[in-house]
C-alpha cells in the first residue's frame, strides 16, 4: 500500500511524461492529422501533395484500377511544423522545475543549498506527477476535438467549428473540477505523503520536509489552472493554432524567471519565493490562452462553459458528457504508471543512500536535467503517431476488396518509421553530450555546493546513456501505439517494473552509490529499446499494415 501511495504521486516531469504520448489514441485507433487552410498551417506545397493523391485515390476507385498508391511520406516542414509546438506543450512542466531548480541552488546561502535542492525533489516530484496523472483530459481533448473536426470536414461544415465546441467545453468544465479536487487533496495530504515518499532517512533530515511542504502547498493553488491550461492547449494544437500555446509557454517562463530573480534571488525566499514565482506564471500562462480560445475554437458570443449546471443561464447544445473524458483513464493510466514508477523508486533510493542531503541533491539535479532533455525525444513518438496511421490502413473497393500493393504500402510504412529513428537518434546524441557536459564540466550552473557537485559528476555517463536510450524507446513506442500493439507495449512495462524496484532496493539496502541508480535506469533504457525494436522489425516486420480494416 505505501509502495503504490508513493508511485501515484510520482511524475516524471515529462513526460512527461508523456500526456501527449498517447494524444492520438481513440478507441484503439488513430486520429491522422487533417489539412486546415487556417494562417497558422498553411503549407502550400504539402497540401498539394494531399490534394492530388486524394485525387488519384479517387479516380482509382472510379476506374476499378487494381492498386492505390500509399500517399508521399510527410515533408520535413510538416514534420517541424507538428513538432515545435508538440514540444512548447511537453517542456513547459520540465522547464518551470528546471528554472526554479537553479534559482534554488545558486542563491541559497553557503551550506544551504543542498537542503534546498534536496527538498525541491520530491516537492516537484509531487505537483509535476498530480499533473501527469490526469493527462488524459487533454488526451481525451486532443482526440475528441479532432474527431469532431474530421467529420465536419467530412460534411463540408470545417469552417464553422461548432462541432468541436462542445468537446472543448465538456474538456475545460471537467478539467476544473479535477483541479480543485485535486488541489484539496494536496492541501489536505501533502505532508504525510512526502514523509512517507522519500523515508525517514531523508524526513529526519531538518527543515528538508518542511520546505518540501511548503512549496507543495502554494503551488497546489494552480492546480485548477494548469489542468485548464492543458486542455486549451490541446485544443488549440488540434485546430492547427501552433502561435498560441507558444506564446502561453513564452509567458510562463518569462514571468517565472522574473519572479525566481526578484523572491529567490533577491529577497532570498528560497522555495518559498520559488512556489509563488511558479504559481503566478501558471496563472498568467492559462490567462493568455482563454482570450484566444474563445475566439478561435468557440462561434462568437459562446463561453467555455466554466460554470456547473445550476449555475449556467443558457447551456450551449452539443456539449458531451464528462464520462466521455473519463473513459480515457484507465488506458492512459496503464502506461504512466508503468513510467512514473521507474522515476518513483529511483528517488526512493536515492533517499535511503548514505551522504544525505548531497546525495539526494545530485539525483535531483540528474532528474532535472533529464526530465528537460526528455520531451525533444517524446515529442517525436507523438509524430510516429499522428503520421503512421496513413500508412497502416489499406484503401478498399466498394466490396471490401483491397485495392494496394501490400509490399508497396509496408515498405512506405516502414521508410517512415526508419526515418523518425534516426532523427531521434540525431537529437538523442545533442541532448546526451549537453546533458553529460553540464554534469561534469559545468555543475556550477545549478549548484554552487561544493559537496553537491562533487557527488553530480559521477552521474554524467549514466545520465548521457539514459538520455540517449531514450530516442528508440520514445520512436519505437509511438510506433507500437500507432500499430495498436498495446498488450505487447503493457507486457514490456509490467516486466521493466518488476524488475527495476527489486535491484535499486538491493542496491538502497547496501548503501550504494547513487551513481548505481542511474546505472540501472541506463540498464532499464537499454532493455525497454530491444524489446521494442526487436518486435518492429525482428518478430513483426510487417510493416503495421491492416488489412482488415
Amino acid at each position: 500500500m505505501m509502495t503504490i501511495i508513493k508511485l501515484i504521486f510520482f511524475l516524471p516531469a515529462l513526460l512527461p511524461t508523456q500526456s501527449y504520448a498517447f494524444a492520438s489514441i481513440t478507441n484503439g485507433k488513430s486520429v491522422p492529422p487533417t489539412p486546415s487552410l487556417s494562417r497558422q498551417s498553411h503549407d502550400v506545397p504539402s497540401l498539394q501533395k494531399s490534394i492530388n493523391h486524394n485525387a488519384r485515390k479517387s479516380l482509382a476507385l472510379r476506374a476499378g484500377a487494381a492498386t492505390v498508391p500509399p500517399p508521399p511520406l510527410p515533408t520535413n516542414r510538416q514534420l517541424l511544423k507538428f513538432y515545435f509546438p508538440c514540444l512548447a506543450l511537453w517542456i513547459s512542466g520540465p522547464l518551470l522545475s528546471l528554472v526554479d531548480t537553479s534559482f534554488v541552488g545558486l542563491s541559497a546561502a553557503s551550506g544551504g543549498s543542498a537542503t534546498q535542492l534536496a527538498a525541491l525533489g520530491p516537492a516537484t516530484t509531487f505537483i509535476d506527477g498530480s499533473l501527469y496523472l490526469f493527462a488524459f483530459l487533454n488526451v481525451a481533448t486532443t482526440n475528441l476535438f479532432a474527431s469532431a473536426r474530421a467529420a465536419a470536414v467530412a460534411h463540408g461544415g470545417e469552417g464553422d467549428g461548432k462541432p468541436g465546441e462542445g468537446v472543448v467545453r465538456t474538456a475545460a468544465r471537467t478539467s476544473l473540477y479535477c483541479g480543485f479536487g485535486l488541489m484539496g487533496l494536496l492541501l489536505w495530504v501533502a505532508r504525510p505523503l512526502i514523509a512517507l515518499y522519500i523515508g525517514p532517512e531523508a524526513a529526519s533530515t531538518p527543515g528538508l520536509l518542511d520546505q518540501a511542504h511548503t512549496y507543495v502547498k502554494i503551488r497546489a493553488l494552480s492546480m485548477p489552472t494548469s489542468l485548464l491550461g492543458g486542455v486549451l492547449q490541446a485544443a488549440l494544437l488540434g485546430a492547427k493554432d501552433s502561435v498560441t500555446p507558444l506564446i502561453a509557454i513564452l509567458y510562463n517562463t518569462v514571468i517565472n524567471v522574473i519572479g525566481d530573480y526578484i523572491l529567490v534571488s533577491r529577497y532570498k525566499m528560497g522555495l518559498q519565493g520559488a512556489a509563488i514565482a511558479t504559481l503566478f506564471a501558471q496563472w498568467a500562462g492559462t490567462v493568455a490562452m482563454i482570450g484566444p480560445a474563445r475566439r478561435e475554437l468557440l462561434s462568437p458570443g459562446s463561453s467555455l462553459g466554466l460554470l456547473p449546471k445550476w449555475l449556467s443561464k443558457r447551456r450551449p447544445d452539443g456539449d458531451i458528457k464528462a464520462r466521455t473524458f473519463l473513459k480515457f483513464a484507465a488506458p492512459v493510466l496503464t502506461l504512466i504508471l508503468g513510467k512514473i514508477s521507474a522515476f518513483g523508486f529511483m528517488t526512493n533510493s536515492a533517499a535511503g543512500l548514505p551522504g544525505q542531503p548531497a546525495t539526494l541533491a545530485a539525483h535531483q539535479i540528474a532528474l532535472s536535467l533529464f526530465f528537460f532533455a526528455s520531451p525533444f525525444l517524446e515529442v517525436i513518438s507523438q509524430l510516429v503517431q499522428s503520421f503512421l496511421p496513413t500508412y497502416s490502413v489499406l484503401p478498399k473497393d466498394r466490396n471490401g476488396k483491397v485495392m494496394a500493393d501490400v509490399s508497396e504500402w509496408k515498405k512506405t510504412s516502414n521508410a517512415l518509421v526508419a526515418r523518425l529513428e534516426k532523427y531521434g537518434i540525431f537529437v538523442g546524441v545533442l541532448l546526451a553530450t549537453a546533458v553529460a557536459s553540464i554534469v561534469t564540466y559545468a555543475p556550477g550552473i545549478v549548484t554552487k555546493d561544493i559537496a553537491v557537485q562533487t557527488a553530480a559528476k559521477p552521474l554524467a555517463i549514466a545520465l548521457a546513456a539514459g538520455a540517449l536510450l531514450t530516442a528508440p524507446v520514445a520512436v519505437s513506442e509511438g510506433t507500437l501505439i500507432a500499430r495498436s500493439d498495446l498488450g505487447y507495449l503493457s507486457s514490456v512495462y509490467f516486466v521493466s517494473t518488476v524488475l527495476l524496484p527489486t535491484v535499486l532496493r538491493r542496491i538502497r539496502s547496501g548503501g550504494g552509490e547513487v551513481q548505481q541508480v542511474w546505472v540501472c535506469f541506463a540498464l532499464f533504457q537499454l532493455f525497454r529499446s530491444s524489446c521494442f525494436l526487436g518486435r518492429i522489425w525482428v518478430t513483426r516486420n510487417d510493416g503495421g499494415v491492416k488489412k482488415d480494416q
